[in-house]
């Protein structure tokens, strides 16, 4: 059959020819059709079905990250499982701070426990709690005892079970008392220096207290006798202070009557071997000159200052010591603290 152009058909043949082609076309393209409309009629369908594809690959990758843990053979150090799960382990330094402050802690609560029953014993074996001698507890030297072993048992104590338990807030406590202290003791140290004269006259009255109550009191009596026979002194002042004394006074009845006690003398002890307790009778009716023979004529604040002058180096070492140890045990207790709470962060 020979070739035709399209355009020479009839009209009839031509709209034949061209449905055909249409019917064709439309068949070759019906497989991508449905799906052509239904992502341009509905994108909201297709953000939803790749939303859920997303969560299911993330519920399928929840278990696989669980199981690249630290239970298995892959590297903890990766920055994925670094930045994820930080961690913080002690030191060597951090374990020698907390151990070395519990122990420190510790022995100084046994001393307060200590120096506590020391002073209750001495209350309990004078009887300082009967109802006759209640009133004076107060001046009681004992009571010094009682409060400083107190004190330091609670102190030391909250120390050392902070450091053991590691407990943030035993240690705070304990590290805000040690600033107190330090405090007190620098602010105490700049007032006696600058109120040297009130110092001295607050001695001055103590000794005389002291030695009013001599003889009724054991403690008082021990603590006089001490410091005369170690200061070689007599009184406060001088010798005849002791008339103050209702038993050393001239116009009392006994024999103690102008009279010192016995540490005053220069040698209490006959032979070298026997305390001659009663080697300052009559010493007040005696001058200076044949006095100095027997007694000590000088007072006891004179010994003190003196002492205080041979010895203030010393007393200025062990004040710096005393010192340092506190700021060394504050800073201690700090850093320990800062260990604590780093390691309670990334536990």
């Amino acid at each position: 059959m020979p070739y035709s152009p399209i355009w020479s058909l009839p009209p009839i043949s031509l709209r034949l020819c061209l449905q055909q082609h249409s019917n064709s076309s439309s068949v070759q393209l019906s497989p991508a059709q449905p799906e052509e409309r239904m992502t341009a009629a509905d994108p909201q369908s297709q953000r939803a079905s790749s939303a859920k594809e997303d969560v299911e690959e993330l519920g399928n990758a929840t278990p696989e990250f669980h199981q690249a843990g630290p239970n298995n053979d892959q590297d903890n150090n990766s920055p994925v499982f670094t930045s994820i799960q930080p961690h913080y382990r002690y030191s060597f330094m951090d374990y020698f701070l907390k151990y070395f402050l519990f122990l420190c802690n510790l022995v100084f609560t046994v001393l307060g426990l200590v120096v506590l029953g020391l002073g209750m014993w001495g209350l309990i074996s004078k009887e300082s709690f009967a109802q006759e001698k209640i009133g004076n507890i107060g001046t009681d030297p004992m009571l010094i005892l009682v409060t400083l072993g107190f004190v330091l048992t609670m102190l030391c104590l909250s120390g050392c079970v902070g450091a053991l338990r590691e407990n943030c807030s035993l240690l705070k406590l304990f590290s805000a008392a040690v600033l107190v202290l330090i405090t007190a003791q620098v602010l105490a140290a700049i007032m006696a220096y600058s109120l040297q004269d009130q110092v001295g006259g607050y001695l001055r009255s103590g000794m005389l207290a002291a030695m009013v109550r001599y003889q009724d009191d054991l403690d008082l009596r021990f603590i006089t006798d001490e410091i005369q026979s170690n200061l070689q002194c007599c009184g406060a002042d001088n010798y005849r202070d002791w008339e103050l004394n209702i038993y050393y006074n001239c116009s009392a009845p006994g024999v103690l009557a102008c009279g010192v006690p016995a540490t005053c003398c220069v040698d209490p002890l006959e032979n070298g071997t026997v305390w001659n307790s009663q080697c300052g009778l009559g010493a007040q009716l005696l001058d200076e000159f044949s006095a100095q023979s027997v007694i000590f004529l000088g007072g006891c604040l004179g010994g003190m200052s003196r002492w205080i002058e041979q010895h203030e180096g010393l007393i200025g070492t062990v004040g710096i010591v005393v010192l340092g140890v506190q700021i060394l045990t504050l800073f201690i207790t700090t850093q320990l603290l800062e260990s604590i709470q780093w390691h309670k962060v990334y536990l």
